[in-house]
């Protein structure tokens, strides 16, 4: 199930790309996001809970623009990683975090820890981001 709050936030992230990866080295199955800021609740949605171990994040209007935070847990609960700014991650092992994510937050902004605590303490995305859920 899809939930959208505002279109403003799809303006705002139309040069997000986001590309998960199964195995290491960008290998394996593919799951793509373009042109819109995005938070799955729950990976099991998409039959990749547990399965991340490579990603490619970018703003391509703005490289710098871009926070992909992800949690161990559905409902952005439990242990998370945070990226700031476009980048590659080609082996989540080395940060302790492959085949961990099982929900994830992606726009087209920098989020602050306090943001990121937030969306924990209320288990939803920020605000007029498309939420894809169980």
């Amino acid at each position: 199930m899809v939930q959208t709050n505002t279109q403003a936030s799809q303006r705002r992230g139309r040069g997000l790309m986001l590309e998960l990866f199964e195995n290491i080295n960008f290998m394996g199955r593919r799951i793509v996001f373009r042109g819109g800021e995005v938070a799955v609740r729950d990976a099991r949605a998409l039959d990749f809970n547990d399965l991340l171990s490579s990603f490619r994040v970018q703003n391509r209007m703005n490289p710098n623009r871009v926070t992909l935070v992800l949690f161990e847990d559905i409902n952005y609960q439990g242990d998370f990683r945070v990226f700031r700014g476009s980048q590659n991650v080609a082996d989540l092992r080395t940060i302790n975090f492959n085949d961990e994510m099982s929900s994830f937050v992606l726009v087209a902004r920098r989020l602050t820890n306090a943001q990121i605590r937030a969306i924990q303490n209320s288990m939803r995305a920020p605000q007029g981001v498309v939420e894809i859920f169980q």
